[in-house]
C-alpha cells in the first residue's frame, strides 16, 4: 500500500435531531459508494450501521458508527475519466438521542467536516442546537443537508432561514429544490446553473440534466445573485469582479471561495434532497469534495511536549512522528477491545509500540482494523489523516494521546459533562454478583457519561447516567451482551453540594490511646471558588508562615479535603468545587503524623460547613415542548406546578413550541404526562442544562431522605 495523497481524504460525520435521517442518510452513502449493495432501511431493522439490536429494535442510534468508502467525483462521470477522482472517506453516524450526546462530543473532536441534516418538515429542533454549539465549540466546517423533501410539510428555503436565524450562521442555498412534497424530483445547481432530475429506476444513481423550468427562472436568479453576493463578499479578489459585472465570476471561482468560506466556518451551504427516496445524497458527496476540508487544509495540531511542557504542532504528514488521539472505546465479541483513533501524524505499523501519553507506559498495537459498522477489515499500518481501531492493548482511555515513544506529545483531551441521574441495581443471583462488576467496568471504560459507584451508606450499587433512555439501553446491554440479570430501583436525582459563603475555622485533632498518639492543628478559611479561576475541583493555596505546619504534612492536609469532597456535608453527595487557604497550625513533634493532618482536614470539613452556607444542588434541564396550540395553556400549567420556568414562546410548523427550564426531580414520568393533556399530539425533548440551588424545603426532604437511607 502506498500512501495516500491526503488531498482526497475526507473524515466527516454526519450528525443532527432524532428522526431526520442520519442513519438512511448514511445507508444511501454506502450504496452509492458501492460498499454495500442492498438499500438498508432503519424502519426494517436492517440498517448496516445501526447494528446493535438494541438499535435494530428502537430504530434509533445509540453508538456512533465509523465506516470507510470511495466516492468517484464529479458524479457526472459514471464512467471513470481523467477527471474522475477516487475520494477516501471516513463516516461516522452518530445518535441524534440527547441522551448520547457524548457520542457526537467525541467524534466531533477529530473530525474535519460535518454533514448537518435538517428535516424539511421539522427544521432546527433542540438536538440540533446542542449539536450545532458542540461543532462551533471545536470548530468544525460543515454543510446544511435538508433531508424528507419528499414528506408533506417540506420547506427548503424555510429551514435555511431558520439555520439562519436560530443557529445565528450564515447559510446560503447553493441549489432550489423542482417540485416538493410527492412532486419533488431533483434540484437546481445554482453554481453550474442547471436542473438535475434524478431516474427513480436507478435508486437516484443516474440523472438527467435539464433546462431550469420556466416557474422556476425568476427564483433562481434571485438566490444565485445572493450566492454570488455572499461568494464575492467573503473574497476581496471576486469582490471588484462582481462590482464591474457580477457575470464575470466563473464557476472555479465561485468553488474556490466557498470552500475557502467554509473553512472559515463564514458560509454554511445548503443542499436539499430525500435519502429514502434517494434523490441528492451524491450531489451532497460532491458537495463533500469540493468544500469539506481535507486533513492537510491543516497545518497542524497543537499539543504540550510532556517533558518541556512547551507547545509542539504535528503536522498532517507520515513523515512527521506518529501522534493519534483515541476517541472511542469499544468491545467487540470477537476481537475483544477496540480503540478507535485518529492518526494526526506519522506512520503505524500493526504490531509496533505506541506511548500512552496519559499512563506514561508503552502499549503493544497488535493489530490495526478499518471499521465498517461493525465488521473490521484488517490492514497493515495507518497513516497520518486517516481513522482506525487498534487491538492488543492493555490501558487506553478515551481521550488519551498515542506516539511515537521518542516524541511524546498530549493533544487536547475532551470535557464529558457529569451523569444527572442514578439508579441503584443488584444482581439477581449469586452467579451474576462476580459478572455485574466486570460487565459495568466494561460500559463504564466505553461511556465516560456512565459512573459506577457504591453508596457507602447502602452498600448499594449505583449507576449513573444522562437520561433515562441512556440507563434503560446500558442495563439492556447488560443482559444481552453480558448475560446478567439485574434488578434496578427507581431513577433517582444525581444531586449536588456546594459551598456558597467564606469561613474560617480551627481544627485540633488530638487522640491519646496509650503509647503514640495523634496529633494535627490547623487553621483555614473555606469558601466558593473565585470566578476567576472557577474551574472545578478543589483550589488548595498554602499560606502557612514559619513551618507552623511542615512541609511535609501539607500534602495530606489537601488531601484530606479532596477526599472529603466526595461525601459532602449535608447529605453525602459530591461537593464539585471548593477553596481552602491553609492559613496556619501546628503540630506535635512525636504524636503528629501524615494520617492526623489529612483526618484533621476531613473533620474541619465537615464542622465548617454551616458557616460556610452549605446547600444542595439540583440539575436543571432545559425542556422544549411542541403542542398544538389549543393544549398549550395545560402544558404551561404542569410545567408551572413542576417549578418550571418558561423562558420562550414561539411557532413552528403550524405547531406551538414552548422552551423552558425545569428541575430534573420533577420531570420523571413526564412524557406520559404530557401524553394525556395532549391527547399524544405535543413531544417534548430534555436536556441538562445546569445545577441551581435546591429551595430550602425541598432539600430538607432529600437531607432526611438521605440519611434515612443511611440510618436503615
Amino acid at each position: 500500500m502506498a500512501q495516500r495523497d491526503l488531498k482526497y481524504t475526507r473524515n466527516i460525520g454526519i450528525a443532527a435531531h432524532i428522526d431526520a435521517g442520519k442513519t438512511t442518510t448514511t445507508e444511501r452513502i454506502l450504496f452509492y459508494t458501492g460498499v454495500s449493495h442492498k438499500l438498508g432501511e432503519v424502519h426494517d431493522g436492517a440498517a448496516t450501521m445501526d447494528w446493535m439490536e438494541q438499535e435494530q429494535e428502537r430504530g434509533i442510534t445509540i453508538t456512533s458508527a465509523a465506516t470507510t468508502c470511495i466516492w468517484k467525483f464529479p458524479m457526472e462521470n459514471a464512467e471513470p475519466t481523467p477527471e474522475t477522482k477516487d475520494y477516501n472517506f471516513n463516516i461516522i453516524d452518530t445518535p441524534g438521542h440527547v441522551d448520547f450526546t457524548v457520542e457526537v462530543n467525541r467524534s466531533l473532536r477529530i473530525l474535519d467536516g460535518l454533514v448537518f441534516l435538517f428535516s424539511a418538515v421539522d427544521g432546527v429542533e433542540p438536538q440540533s442546537e446542542t449539536n450545532w454549539r458542540l461543532a462551533d465549540n471545536y470548530k468544525v466546517p460543515r454543510i446544511g443537508f435538508v433531508n424528507k423533501m419528499d414528506r408533506s410539510g417540506a420547506n427548503f428555503l424555510a429551514v435555511c432561514q431558520q439555520v439562519k436565524d436560530m443557529l445565528g450562521s450564515n447559510a446560503v442555498p447553493i441549489v432550489l429544490n423542482i417540485g416538493d412534497e410527492a412532486d419533488f424530483r431533483g434540484i437546481v445547481d445554482l453554481v453550474k446553473n442547471r436542473a438535475i432530475i434524478f431516474h427513480d429506476e436507478s435508486f437516484g444513481a443516474t440523472f438527467d440534466v435539464v433546462p431550469i423550468p420556466e416557474d422556476l427562472k425568476a427564483e433562481v436568479k434571485e438566490l444565485r445573485g445572493k450566492l454570488i453576493e455572499e461568494v464575492a463578499a467573503y473574497d476581496e479578489n471576486l469582490l471588484e469582479k462582481y462590482m464591474e459585472d457580477e457575470d464575470s465570476i466563473t464557476e472555479d471561482e465561485i468553488h474556490a471561495a466557498l470552500r475557502a468560506a467554509v473553512m472559515d466556518m463564514s458560509i454554511i451551504p445548503m443542499v436539499c434532497g430525500s435519502s429514502f427516496k434517494n434523490k441528492g445524497v451524491q450531489f451532497l458527496l460532491d458537495a463533500v469534495c469540493r468544500y469539506l476540508p481535507a486533513p492537510t487544509d491543516k497545518e497542524g495540531i497543537i499539543g504540550i511536549n510532556p517533558d518541556t511542557d512547551k507547545e509542539e504542532i504535528r503536522r498532517p504528514d507520515v513523515k512527521e512522528p506518529f501522534a493519534a488521539l483515541a476517541f472511542k472505546i469499544a468491545t467487540d465479541p470477537f476481537v475483544g477491545r477496540l480503540a478507535f483513533f485518529r492518526v494526526y501524524s506519522g506512520h503505524l505499523d500493526a504490531g509496533s509500540y505506541i506511548l500512552n501519553n496519559r499512563s506514561g507506559k508503552k502499549e503493544r498495537i497488535s493489530r490495526i482494523y478499518q471499521m465498517h459498522a461493525n465488521k473490521q477489515n484488517a490492514i497493515d499500518f495507518i497513516e497520518a489523516g486517516d481513522i482506525g481501531a487498534a487491538v492488543g492493548f492493555k490501558d487506553i482511555k478515551t481521550g488519551d494521546t498515542m506516539t511515537d515513544e521518542k516524541h511524546p506529545i498530549v493533544l487536547e483531551s475532551m470535557d464529558f459533562p457529569d451523569p444527572v441521574i442514578g439508579i441503584a441495581v443488584e444482581p439477581k443471583t449469586k452467579v451474576d454478583v462476580d459478572k455485574l462488576g466486570m460487565a459495568l467496568s466494561k460500559l463504564a471504560e466505553e461511556d465516560p457519561t456512565f459512573q459506577v459507584r457504591t453508596d457507602e451508606a447502602s452498600g448499594q450499587t449505583i449507576i449513573s447516567g444522562m437520561g433515562e433512555l441512556h440507563l434503560d439501553v446500558l442495563i439492556d446491554r447488560l443482559r444481552r451482551e453480558f448475560k446478567v440479570e439485574v434488578n434496578q430501583g427507581q431513577p433517582q436525582v444525581e444531586y449536588k453540594e456546594a459551598v456558597t459563603k467564606t469561613a474560617d475555622h480551627r481544627e485540633v485533632y488530638k487522640k491519646q490511646s496509650g503509647g503514640r498518639g495523634k496529633f494535627a492543628d490547623i487553621v483555614f478559611t473555606l469558601g466558593p471558588v473565585d470566578e476567576e479561576d472557577a474551574k472545578e475541583g478543589l483550589v488548595f493555596v498554602n499560606a502557612v508562615k514559619g513551618g507552623n505546619v511542615p512541609k511535609e504534612f501539607i500534602p495530606s492536609v489537601e488531601k484530606g479535603f479532596k477526599q472529603a469532597m466526595i461525601n459532602g456535608p449535608l447529605a453525602g453527595f459530591e461537593v464539585d468545587s471548593m477553596k481552602v487557604t491553609l492559613k496556619d497550625g501546628s503540630f506535635h513533634p512525636v504524636d503528629s503524623d501524615a494520617l492526623s493532618f489529612e483526618l484533621a482536614a476531613k473533620i474541619g470539613f465537615k464542622e465548617v460547613a454551616k458557616k460556610a452556607g452549605a446547600v444542595i444542588m439540583e440539575p436543571i434541564m432545559k425542556i422544549e415542548v411542541i403542542t398544538p396550540e389549543e393544549n398549550m395553556g395545560d402544558i404551561v400549567g404542569d410545567l408551572n406546578r413542576r417549578r418550571g420556568t418558561i423562558t420562550n414562546m414561539g411557532d413552528r410548523a403550524g405547531a406551538k413550541v414552548i422552551k423552558g427550564e425545569v428541575p430534573l426531580s420533577e420531570m420523571f414520568g413526564y412524557v406520559t404526562t404530557l401524553r394525556t393533556l395532549s391527547s399524544g399530539r405535543a413531544t417534548s425533548t430534555m436536556e441538562f442544562s445546569h445545577y441551581a440551588q435546591t429551595p430550602s424545603n425541598i432539600s430538607e426532604d432529600v437531607i432526611a431522605k438521605a440519611r434515612g437511607t443511611a440510618n436503615e
